[in-house]
């Protein structure tokens, strides 16, 4: 489907490095559609790529993410309700290389991800951080958090805290994390070849709005880096206003001390590095006639001041003293047999259940919760009512259940059904509390009666078409 690009954005894109406008309107005419996925390593099962039935192309910068030859029904398949991949877009993949090449990911890191909707960053960061790093992923605006506590759920990790707070609350985290990533609400002038809707609301105006917001969002989080952190700065807009513009921003707007970070690149790969007006900060941009992927933005910036007092410490030191209630030993003895690794964790009473928290990030939870607003903290085990555990679906689908907790597979049909939130049938002489699983991947609970099965896929989760 032909498209018509605005004047005003091609006019505004003539010098900057690496547009060439008869290629960049061919293929934005092209009607060409690039679809594609990232695995779930904590997850995935080799043989459940088979479902795509047909060839993964592997994306280049990316450790696990791949392009398909067509686009699959997604709410159709039971894996992708289970976690086992993620749908996103190949030119935002390249933050993993971006976080590789300017970060240890070998030592524990506390990590933002400061404009998390709907997940697709988040899950990919919690992919590469060691087992004992935190993330923090927040989403400012309410009505999307829903969505984005649901994608870190199915990605099934217990070290990520979901937040729903504005930029500036983090100023009460000062010099708190290592790394910050704002992939800034922006024109979006990239993604057109996705939301073709998206032309008819594009305007220079609007770059410039969005330009002045991206400012006052980078302003307002800055301080909770800690020095020496990392900041990575992304959007999916072509404009110099909103990337080359920001980034000489960022070096002469901060109250610190900052550099640009150089990436190293393979040249097969399309990406163009450019350099802003002022004070030539790397920056690096991706074209669709260029690569297989959409128009994407990305620069990062290391804090110098590397002697300043450890502002973290004294924050943990000086973290909410009231702590919430642990549960009994009884009750671990109780819940344990459903754990891989029970000894790795602390179980909490928090608002309506448990909760499973790993033990090295324990201290900065409580921080948190004296500090922010969290949507959810780690993963919810669900509640023990008369010594019995009445489990919660964020357990069913983290990766700390045990191996030995009962399950049945079913086939494509329930599997659907299930997550439809219909009735389901099957054979088994299980009772009780099962899994349900499908090719190997846990999809929820459901409760085995004498004379029925009780479904518990969360109502607001289901699948609605038939």
């Amino acid at each position: 489907m032909s498209q018509q690009l605005p004047a005003s954005l091609l006019s505004s894109l003539q010098t900057v490095k690496g547009f060439d406008e008869n290629a960049f309107v061919q293929v934005h005419g092209s009607g060409e559609q690039i679809t594609s996925i990232r695995l779930n390593r904590a997850k995935i099962f080799n043989h459940q790529l088979s479902i795509f039935n047909h060839q993964l192309n592997r994306i280049p910068w990316s450790s696990e993410g791949y392009y398909l030859s067509k686009r699959p029904s997604f709410t159709s398949d039971p894996l992708f309700h289970a976690g086992i991949y993620y749908v996103q877009e190949a030119s935002s993949m390249f933050l993993e290389e971006a976080i590789r090449q300017s970060c240890d990911l070998s030592r524990p890191l506390r990590v933002l991800d400061l404009c998390a909707a709907p997940g697709g960053k988040s899950t990919l960061i919690q992919s590469i951080i060691s087992a004992g790093s935190l993330l923090i992923s927040n989403e400012v605006i309410k009505t999307r958090v829903n969505i984005l506590s649901e994608n870190i759920t199915k990605w099934g990790a217990a070290n990520v805290v979901v937040t729903n707070n504005d930029p500036k609350d983090f100023q009460r985290l000062p010099g708190y994390f290592d790394l910050v990533v704002v992939d800034a609400p922006c024109s979006g002038s990239g993604l057109f070849r996705k939301d073709p809707e998206a032309i008819n609301e594009w305007s220079l105006n609007n770059v410039e709005l969005c330009s002045r917001r991206q400012e006052r969002i980078l302003a307002d989080v800055f301080s909770s880096l800690k020095p020496g952190g990392v900041l990575i700065y992304s959007t999916c807009s072509y404009s110099e206003a909103e990337d080359e513009k920001i980034a000489d921003w960022i070096l002469s707007g901060s109250r610190y001390p900052v550099s640009g970070i150089r990436y190293h690149l393979n040249k097969e790969w399309g990406i163009i590095e450019t350099s802003s007006p002022v004070h030539n900060a790397y920056g690096y941009r991706f074209y669709p006639d260029k690569l297989k992927g959409e128009g994407f933005f990305i620069a990062a910036f290391r804090r110098n001041d590397e002697n300043a007092g450890n502002e973290a410490k004294k924050l943990l030191q000086s973290k909410t003293k009231n702590k919430p209630a642990l549960i009994s030993r009884a009750d671990i003895e109780m819940i344990a047999p459903y754990f891989k690794d029970i000894n790795s964790l602390t179980f909490i009473k928090w608002q309506d259940g448990i909760f499973a928290i790993p033990v090295t990030i324990f201290d900065d939870v409580l921080l948190l919760q004296s500090s922010l607003y969290i949507k959810k903290a780690a993963v919810k085990i669900g509640t023990i009512i008369r010594n019995e555990l009445i489990p919660d679906h964020e357990f069913a689908l983290s990766i700390l259940i045990g191996d030995t907790v009962p399950s049945v597979q079913v086939d494509e049909e329930t599997a659907l059904q299930y997550l439809r939130r219909q009735d389901i049938k099957f054979d088994t002489a299980l009772k009780g509390w099962v899994l349900i699983k499908f090719r190997e991947a846990t999809l929820g609970w459901a409760k085995i009666l004498t004379n029925r099965i009780n479904n518990y896929y969360p109502k607001g989760w289901r699948i609605l078409n038939k």
